[in-house]
């Protein structure tokens, strides 16, 4: 998904209890950032009511749109109030953005106040949320979290054009997306975005996923000198080791994936100008990016229910003046036309993976950031262990997002290779498209996952889920009944 990047900012965050006088900590681990942080104060108090007032400092992705909620613990009502709809149902206390002043973007907090009544005791407040995300926590709990061990992830290999585990039966793969490794550790916020503990993983594998896709950054595994020591390096591999083995232990697959890498493009379509791994880029760079696979397959290659996906969304055709231009540079990396830095290609990543003696599951998407596979089987990259795979990403608004599309373009590919949808998803904050893609590629056997799980707005994410319970959105509620349809 050519997501916008998600950041947060560093902040001490308190919330403040009567009078403002009182400061209760921010519970955090090995000092990483809460998602949000809220400060609730009392300016005044009076026999029977008070005002209140709370700021609001959203630390990650710019929101829309925001709505805060928490609970008073005694009889305190909430009356009229400012700068935010303020509304109360039993001891559940709403406000929402007015019309003007609904962007909050990373970094930004907003103020608001109200009037309210009160008998017997004044409670401070003790969990805030914002848009369903829990303030004033850690979001990251520490890689040491040891996973449980409810449950054995299978070990896929290719036969024919299917998927099977060891017993030679046929899988797919179905899940969902966890994005946030790929930027929260490039922004200097943390390794992921929102929790990654057992009950947000076991959340996941409630919806009857059997795959989590974990997006990566190869300047943050690699440890390189922009990334901020703990979120980079031996730091970040841990944490994602310990995410690894927590969705293994919950019978999923493991899906790790290169999102963001190295490499400086301004051309066509570029989402950065910034030489670092801050964005997606056209294409995989030959300085970092093999460097970044093997050292991933030597992590993960004694385990073979880790699955690999060389590189998100290619888009060299933007750059280059042909397609054949285009699927050359897709396959065999080196000087591309249009591209500034030398570019690693699919085959030099597939080579750098079985380098490690890893036989590991590989995904290579193709062109239109992964939307195009039309000459997917004409450029195929050579693999001696013969498990690849190919991926595929679909949303409403692509080129390629119809039956017409998938049948002529999508069919051909999929009667020799297995082929993963990695991406599907729309930005309508419903659940029509993905319905019908989900039938198309169940008619014919083929693996889906949905983007994202992850509290973003579901038309700019868009995002399955509004809480890390599982709570869906209006689009996630598709995915989410389909696959307990399915697996249930």
């Amino acid at each position: 998904m050519r997501h916008p990047p998600r950041s947060g900012l560093l902040v001490v965050g308190a919330a403040v209890a009567l009078v403002g006088t009182a400061i209760a900590p921010v519970v955090t681990a090995s000092g990483a950032t809460p998602a949000c942080t809220v400060d609730y104060s009392v300016t005044s108090q009076w026999d029977t009511g008070f005002q209140g007032a709370v700021k609001i400092t959203n630390n990650r992705a710019a929101l829309s749109g925001w709505s805060l909620t928490f609970d008073f613990a005694n009889s305190q009502q909430v009356g009229q109030g400012w700068n935010a709809k303020w509304s109360q149902s039993a001891t559940t206390v709403t406000a929402a953005n007015e019309s003007w002043n609904g962007s909050l973007g990373s970094g930004a907090s907003v103020s608001a106040g109200f009037l309210a009544s009160w008998s017997g005791s004044n409670a401070v407040p003790t969990t805030f949320k914002l848009n369903g995300t829990t303030c004033n926590v850690d979001t990251e709990p520490p890689p040491t979290d040891p996973p449980p061990t409810t449950g054995t992830a299978p070990e896929l290999h290719v036969s024919g054009n299917k998927l099977v585990d060891a017993d030679g039966a046929t899988r797919r793969l179905l899940g969902v997306n966890r994005s946030g490794g790929e930027f929260m550790c490039v922004q200097g916020y943390g390794i992921f975005d929102g929790p990654v503990d057992d009950a947000s993983v076991k959340a996941i594998a409630d919806w009857k996923a059997n795959t989590v896709r974990i997006p990566l950054n190869e300047e943050c595994w690699l440890g390189l000198s922009n990334i901020k020591p703990e979120y980079a390096g031996a730091h970040y591999i841990s944490a994602v080791k310990d995410l690894v083995a927590k969705v293994e232990a919950h019978g999923m697959t493991p899906l790790v994936e290169l999102h963001w890498n190295y490499g400086q493009y301004t051309g066509n379509s570029a989402g950065c100008s910034d030489v670092h791994a801050t964005c997606q880029k056209p294409m995989p760079d030959a300085q970092y990016s093999p460097a970044f696979w093997s050292s991933v397959a030597s992590t993960f290659k004694d385990d073979q229910a880790v699955a690999f996906d060389l590189f998100n969304e290619p888009y060299p055709d933007r750059a280059t003046s042909t397609t054949a231009q285009a699927w050359a540079c897709w396959k065999d990396g080196g000087t591309c036309p249009g591209i500034g830095y030398e570019v690693a290609g699919m085959q030099d990543l597939v080579d750098a993976v079985r380098g490690t003696g890893a036989r590991n599951l590989i995904l290579a998407g193709g062109l239109a950031y992964s939307n195009d596979l039309s000459q997917w089987l004409t450029y195929k990259p050579s693999d001696p262990t013969g498990n690849l795979v190919a991926a595929f990403h679909t949303y409403n608004f692509n080129t390629c997002a119809s039956e017409s599309c998938w049948n002529a373009t999508l069919a051909p590919v999929a009667a020799q290779v297995p082929l993963v949808a990695g991406e599907i998803g729309e930005n309508t904050c419903s659940h029509g498209f993905v319905d019908t893609a989900m039938k198309w590629f169940d008619d014919r056997g083929l693996s889906y996952l949905g983007w994202t799980w992850n509290t973003w707005d579901c038309s700019s994410g868009p995002s399955l889920i509004s809480d890390y319970d599982g709570t869906p959105t209006s689009y996630g509620v598709g995915l989410r009944d389909h696959l307990r349809a399915l697996n249930g």
